[in-house]
């Protein structure tokens, strides 16, 4: 018997729990360490911050799902690997040997690369975190009984661009119905290099499409903006030009500010020798198996992916939901693969789809691959956007606390779009792919 050991209990690591169970039956040993007691469906987090949802409405405690499938649940964050013991030290004292390893941490928020961003002591709120989205939602309370300014932003070095323009549509939808809009000048700062380029060099028409939906908000942008320092009410902003170099620098006010900032890999994961990259995310091949490690896979953000093209001012590449689905299927189909004797040779397919709400619409956005040239691409924008991450969001939360992995609509959208999960490598991958 094997011990397979899922590092994270967010959207990669719950889903990976349970779909190697499903994949390998009883046969293994199922261990999830987890940062705290509840999953989060995280893509909820903007609705909470404007009181659209409440935490108990898209978070769980882990545990009695995972014990359902018979998979142990350590709700304490790990703090050291030992990759060459296959070791993992977790905050209680703890230690879990494992005989492969899947590292689905998420990020580290690298809030301290901009003096006075971050909820924790700076001046600005987060929506990265169930938690941080609680205290957005406390300070908007408050921001409501003295409406003024707000600056939504996405700080340099930042790779998930699609939650700030959902968050301004957002605050600018729930602003309206409260007759408070008027009263409120909104600016959108970014590091992209135009409107729209979302750290994947454009989709479709994303940049003449949300152009227009700021523009029809009144929502002021500036783009290959750095932060330079965020102080009690005024951000201090560098505009670049094309070479990178300042152009301008402004001081913008604000009452109320939301800034994404850069990731990193968190600690006890970046701190493993030869396992990633400068900032810290895990590097892997195309089986999503670590090349210093053979025992250690990733999945989701903790991935490294280089940035799709060089930018003015720095920006990252996003993992979106569809591709950390395929990275998950990945690593554990090749897991399987090892543990049935037979080779690792599956592989995923890095799709960009998102859906990103506009209060009463929203955006889809589809890369196909993530990587160009592309295969498809395209943005469509409708009510029908809305509905389907509503629908998504409870229909993903229903596999959650039920323990399934069995992607049974997320079959049907990907068949829809034409998207393949997996690349069927080889006869040989086939059968394999028929034997699990």
């Amino acid at each position: 018997m094997s011990h397979i050991l899922v590092l994270g209990a967010g959207l990669a690591g719950m889903s990976a729990a349970y779909e190697l169970r499903d994949t390998l039956g009883a046969a293994h040993r199922i261990s999830v360490i987890g940062a705290g007691e509840r999953f989060s469906f995280t893509p909820s987090n903007p609705w909470l911050a404007v009181g659209w949802r409440t935490a108990e409405d898209f978070t769980l405690a882990a545990a009695e799902p995972l014990a359902r499938k018979d998979i142990a649940f350590v709700p304490h964050a790990a703090v050291r690997i030992d990759a060459e013991r296959k070791r993992v030290h977790t905050a209680d004292g703890a230690q879990h040997d494992y005989d492969y390893l899947i590292i689905c941490t998420g990020p580290k928020l690298a809030f301290d690369e901009v003096p006075g961003a971050g909820p924790d002591g700076g001046h600005t709120q987060s929506i990265c975190t169930t938690p941080h989205a609680a205290l957005a939602w406390q300070a908007y309370q408050a921001f409501l009984d003295d409406p003024g300014p707000i600056l939504i932003g996405a700080a340099q070095g930042a790779s998930c661009f699609g939650p700030a323009y959902e968050f301004a549509l957002i605050l600018d939808a729930d602003l309206r119905r409260r007759k408070l809009r008027d009263r409120v000048p909104m600016h959108f700062v970014t590091s992209e290099p135009y409107i729209g380029h979302l750290g994947l060099g454009g989709v479709g028409d994303s940049k003449s499409m949300l152009e227009s939906e700021l523009r029809r908000r009144h929502i002021r942008w500036i783009t290959n903006a750095k932060v330079q320092e965020m102080r009690a009410g005024e951000a201090v902003i560098v505009e670049c030009g094309e070479d990178g170099q300042t152009q301008r620098e402004r001081v913008l006010p604000f009452s109320y500010a939301m800034l994404l900032p850069a990731f990193k890999g968190v600690d006890a994961v970046a701190a493993v020798e030869g396992l990633c990259n400068p900032r810290g995310f895990v590097l892997v091949d195309k089986q999503q198996r670590s090349p210093r490690y053979p025992a250690i896979f990733a999945a989701g953000v903790c991935v490294a992916i280089a940035p799709i093209e060089a930018t003015p001012v720095a920006t990252g590449a996003p993992k979106t939901g569809f591709m950390i689905e395929s990275m998950v299927t990945t690593a554990v189909r090749n897991i399987a693969a090892e543990l049935h004797g037979e080779p690792a040779t599956f592989e995923g397919t890095w799709n960009a789809v998102c859906l990103a709400d506009t209060g009463d619409s929203g955006i889809a956005f589809v890369a196909l691959p993530q990587i160009p040239p592309r295969n498809v691409t395209w943005t469509k924008e409708g009510r029908w956007v809305h509905l389907a991450k509503v629908a998504f969001e409870k229909y993903f939360l229903f596999k959650m606390r039920h323990g399934t992995s069995e992607p049974v609509i997320e079959k049907r959208v990907l068949a829809a779009l034409g998207i393949d999960r997996l690349k069927p490598q080889s006869e040989s991958n086939r059968r394999q792919e028929k034997r699990l």
